[in-house]
Parts: C-alpha cells; structure tokens; sequence
C-alpha cells in the first residue's frame, strides 16, 4: 500500500466513516475463510462476504 492510500484510508477511520473503527487484521479475514472453509452455512451460495470493518456502508 502506498503512502497516498494508507492516509485516505486513515482519513475514512478518523472521521468514522468506518464503523469498526480499525484497520482489519489478517485474523479477521482468517476467520471468514475459516467459516467458508467449514462449510456451516451449506445454503448459501454465491454470497460475497465484505470482510472491511463496514467501510463500504459510507457509499450507501
């Protein structure tokens, strides 16, 4: 991640345009792929999990 990038994203932390509040760790992508990889959920299909704290809710 360049520079630019890694400061526009803190900017959307910091005005709390992410819910979480956080940059995401590796285990919080972990733990949806460990999920999939389980299989609980043997009805979903073609679901795309949004693993970003809720970034992608300040586009609604």
């Amino acid at each position: 991640m360049t520079l630019p990038v890694k400061d526009k994203y803190d900017a959307f932390i910091a005005d709390g345009l992410v819910p979480e509040g956080r940059w995401g760790e590796p285990d919080d992508v972990a733990q949806v792929a460990s999920m999939l990889a389980l299989n609980p959920m043997p009805y979903t299909v073609g679901q795309i999990f949004d693993v970003d704290g809720g970034l992608h809710f300040h586009s609604f």
